[in-house]
């Protein structure tokens, strides 16, 4: 049995302006900020002497692994994002960027913002356009019906508003 798994489909390349401004703030915040920090503690633990038994050191140098991933990691994503700012169509259809709320088959209902995958977070009600429910949603006007396929099985929802903040 192999243990190769193909590489995952890169998401959308979409972005809001509010997600741009907090993936260049952690970029900033890695590089001229954490990366300093570490590095100085690096050194410092590297001039006690023997390294191989040096906590400090050997966590840093991980560290600093870690954060040289990620900063180039942002920055590839970054040059490869679009920011959209406005609606790419009619404003009572769900696009990028859009507030919905959807109301369940019970009578429950729950606010959700499309945004790209690299800044969905369900603590703050923001879902990927990549997600199943996101893929369902747009394009569609006010009072469409969404049918989707979840573990419990099928899950009907109605479309009730889309907002876009300015």
């Amino acid at each position: 049995m192999s243990r190769y798994r193909p590489p995952r489909p890169a998401g959308s390349p979409y972005i809001t302006p509010e997600g741009e401004r907090a993936l260049r703030a952690e970029l900033h915040a890695l590089w001229k900020v954490e990366r300093p920090e570490v590095t100085k503690a690096v050194s410092a633990a590297a001039a006690n002497g023997d390294r191989s038994e040096n906590g400090d050191y050997i966590y840093g140098k991980k560290r600093l692994r870690e954060i040289d991933s990620r900063v180039r990691f942002l920055r590839k994503r970054l040059d490869a994002l679009t920011v959209v700012s406005e609606p790419l169509g009619d404003r009572s259809k769900v696009w990028f960027g859009a507030w919905v709320t959807i109301e369940s088959e019970v009578g429950e209902e729950e606010r959700w913002r499309i945004v790209g995958p690299d800044e969905f977070d369900v603590t703050q009600r923001k879902i990927s356009c990549d997600s199943p429910l996101g893929r369902a949603l747009l394009g569609k006007p006010v009072d469409s019906d969404i049918q989707l396929d979840t573990p419990q099985g099928p899950a009907n929802w109605t479309l009730i508003s889309v907002e876009y903040t300015e």
